[in-house]
């Protein structure tokens, strides 16, 4: 892992990732709407995984984000509902 002031990622980058990242990630006021869009949840596992890499962040976090967005895709899970509904 490099030093902070050795990465190879510029702030605009890191900034621009963390922008991307809170405005496609599911919170409680679209959780319900977009819980089963394997689009939506694809695209919020990638951004995660990118977030990671530009912060230096765990190899095998990264892997395992990037799977889970391959399963959303091919629709290999699902969102399973909610229990309360």
């Amino acid at each position: 892992m490099m030093k902070k002031n050795q990465s190879i990622w510029s702030e605009k980058a890191k900034i621009l990732a963390k922008e991307l990242h809170n405005e496609i990630s599911l919170d409680n006021y679209n959780w319900h709407k977009f819980r089963g869009n394997k689009y939506r949840r694809s695209a919020e596992l990638i951004i995660s995984a990118i977030s990671q890499l530009i912060n230096e962040g765990d190899e095998e976090e990264v892997e395992n984000l990037l799977q889970q967005a391959i399963l959303w895709i091919k629709e290999d899970i699902k969102d399973t509902g909610c229990k309360s509904h």
